[in-house]
């Protein structure tokens, strides 16, 4: 019996994983970088063990800091979560041999599934269905296709190449990006299925031979080949979903798999399907099938572990439908560009449980208000889950938690989620991989552009108020009341598209005598109520209350049709240093790992001039003009902060050139080794 478990990972996996331990009676240990030294998932385990550093590299990475955490709080079992050293065989091995009960499965099943090229030469053997796969560039005959990495998961490594010109540059870049996430930068290529469904079956196997499959989830809905948003049962025939619980069976007889693993296939509109991977450990959309089949998962991975049979041959019948998304702090609108900072608040309405199985809505975070995104990991801040007894109910109440929830201080992908579990097209199940790329409607911000000036009044007004309440005049003066009525109150802020000016006079009772922005808008509005954190507005005759937050000069406006990000500008700025024309600043920190051009070279805008490394992802940094690089202040391998000047591209008719010789057209081929 497993008295003590260590999770090897961090966040929301390891808070869910504690969470059955606790209904278990097992005794918990957090392992810890210094970023996370008051994260949540520390506070809730019984002991905690820091890690000495920041990076995955020097954290969350070193098998041997790993055991020795366990050695030293006497933990006899750890889990791997996901991510990380999941799915690395050295690991699971090294846990074994060290006389600890490893939580997944066999190192030798890790190794076989880990290479994916051998994957599928082992499972073709087995009959599962595969897609024609290349290794060499010169064999490839057929476009378009997807280069992969080897090792790993997670959509990192991936790039869909529709022509030879491209693949060169996209095997040097998936190879860095591999590298930098898995410590393997070796990739193979594939044929690309256009429009294909990413459809995939929970397994389970224990020691004793059996082998089930749990259920059919769709995955389709990806950004960067990474899943955020997920469902089960998926919506497919019976007859189709019985041939993938099949091919997922035979996949995981073949390697005697044992504990939680994942199936994935690629689905063509033909009803054709191909094996794409097995992810050797527990998925992160692991809450959609415990929530339509009842099984608590990591129970069963903890029951697997201890030499228990498992308790079921077969998946259950799907009770309902679940749908789950993946909060990320990041701009979808900004090339999905990830986020740092500090999210002030994060508060969900209708919540009826987390971590564990729940009829509802489920929300798995490692987040709490006053946690910091950090640049050193991924950009996942939660999993919201919602369960009703229909896929339509459960999309209806995920998107309309979503719409109402508060998330304030970073960027998110709260928005576009929406509009997607709302589009017609997804209520149609009319879905696939391709799905974002083909609708920029989603896109857009809940709150249209024309309504953000009634924001921008509900926190000038709510700031009045707040100044009131603190103000040593008499009360029945509202603030900023004068006699001269020609003066109104002026504030300025910056918005998602620059700035508006308020300006609003009260009158002696408290009520909006006037009030105008700019840019302007034509609404009637009557002020109903403000207070510091709430104000009510009759717009046309339409009473809207908007939750007003504010932390520092920031503005946090939720409102009956959106959100808004505000910025109050002072009255009289401090003098700032003017950028250089044509210059451009990284978003955030990061580094830069390759630089592509040269001072004097000559680039058309949307040309790449350099890489930059942040959040576990790679992110180009394009030329916004025609012109001539005037500037490259960072070499490649330098490490920037956000607002540092990455490159400067001059497009005045006086840019120089470099001498000609010195630009010599750099080789795809040298670039990639």
């Amino acid at each position: 019996m497993i008295r003590k478990l260590l999770v090897a990972n961090r966040g929301e996996i390891a808070r869910r994983v504690f969470a059955t331990c606790r209904a278990l009676g097992i005794e918990t240990v957090a392992a810890h970088s210094d970023a996370d030294a008051d994260a949540p998932f520390v506070a809730e385990a019984d002991q905690a063990v820091g890690l000495p550093g920041n990076t995955p590299a020097e954290t969350y990475l070193r098998i041997d800091l790993i055991l020795d955490a366990a050695r030293r709080t006497g933990a006899d079992a750890i889990h791997p979560g996901y991510g990380f050293l999941a799915e690395n065989a050295e690991f699971a091995a090294a846990v074994t041999d060290a006389g600890l009960t490893w939580i997944g499965p066999p190192a030798k099943v890790i190794a076989a599934m880990g290479d994916k090229m051998a994957a599928k030469a082992l499972l073709a053997e087995a009959g599962v269905p595969m897609l024609p796969t290349w290794t060499e560039a010169d064999e490839i005959s057929d476009f378009p296709v997807l280069v992969k990495a080897s090792a790993g998961g997670g959509g990192r490594g991936m790039r869909i190449v529709r022509d030879p010109a491209g693949l060169a540059e996209a095997v040097a870049s998936a190879r860095r990006e591999a590298a930098g996430a898995f410590g393997d930068g070796s990739v193979f290529v594939e044929r690309y299925v256009e429009r294909g469904r990413h459809v995939e079956v929970q397994i389970f196997g224990d020691t004793r031979g059996t082998v089930a499959a749990l259920g059919v989830r769709e995955c389709s809905i990806q950004r960067r080949h990474q899943k955020i948003i997920e469902e089960a049962p998926g919506v497919i025939p019976v007859e189709l979903r019985e041939r993938l619980h099949e091919a997922a069976v035979a996949a995981g007889r073949a390697v005697e798999y044992v504990g939680a693993g994942t199936v994935e296939f690629l689905l063509a509109p033909n009803g054709e399907f191909f094996f794409l991977e097995m992810n050797t450990r527990l998925q992160v959309e692991h809450p959609v099938t415990e929530a339509v089949t009842g099984l608590d998962l990591v129970r069963l991975q903890l029951l697997v572990a201890e030499g228990e049979p498992l308790p079921l041959a077969a998946a259950p019948p799907s009770d309902g439908h679940a749908i789950e998304v993946r909060l990320c702090a990041e701009d979808p609108g900004q090339g999905w560009r990830p986020a740092t900072g500090t999210l002030h608040r994060f508060a969900v309405p209708g919540v009826a449980g987390s971590f564990t199985p729940t009829r509802g809505l489920r929300l798995d975070s490692g987040m709490v208000d006053g946690s910091v995104v950090s640049v050193h990991y991924d950009s996942m801040l939660a999993k919201l889950i919602a369960w009703a007894p229909t896929r339509a109910e459960a999309a209806r109440a995920l998107a309309g938690a979503l719409a109402r929830a508060e998330f304030h201080g970073v960027p998110s992908n709260r928005d576009l989620l929406v509009r997607v579990l709302r589009s017609a097209e997804f209520g149609a199940v009319d879905i696939d991989t391709g799905f974002l790329d083909r609708h920029e409607e989603v896109f857009a911000p809940l709150l249209p552009a024309d309504q953000l000036p009634l924001a921008a009044l509900a926190a000038a007004l709510a700031s009045a108020a707040a100044r009131r309440a603190s103000a040593t005049v008499p009360a029945g003066l509202p603030s900023g009341w004068r006699n001269v009525p020609a003066f109104p109150q002026v504030t300025r802020y910056t918005g998602p598209d620059g700035e508006i000016e308020v300006r609003y006079r009260l009158d002696r009772r408290g009520g909006l005598a006037e009030w105008s922005t700019d840019p302007s808008t034509e609404y009637v509005v009557t002020l109903v109520q403000a207070a510091p954190d709430r104000v009510v507005l009759d717009v046309d005759g339409v009473r809207r209350a908007f939750r007003v937050r504010r932390v520092g000069s920031e503005v946090f406006v939720d409102g009956p049709d959106g959100a808004a990000s505000l910025a109050e500008l002072p009255r009289f700025p401090p003098p700032t240093a003017e950028l250089a024309a044509g210059s451009l600043v990284a978003p955030l920190p990061g580094a830069v790992t390759r630089v592509h051009v040269e001072v004097g070279q000559r680039v058309a805008a949307g040309d790449l001039l350099l890489t930059l490394e942040a959040m576990k992802l790679e992110h180009p940094v394009l030329a916004p003009t025609d012109g001539v690089v005037a500037e490259l202040p960072v070499p490649s391998g330098g490490q920037v902060d956000t607002g540092a000047v990455l490159a400067v591209v001059d497009n005045s008719s006086s840019a120089r050139l470099a001498p000609r010789g010195d630009l010599e057209p750099s080789n795809p081929e040298e670039d990639s080794r």
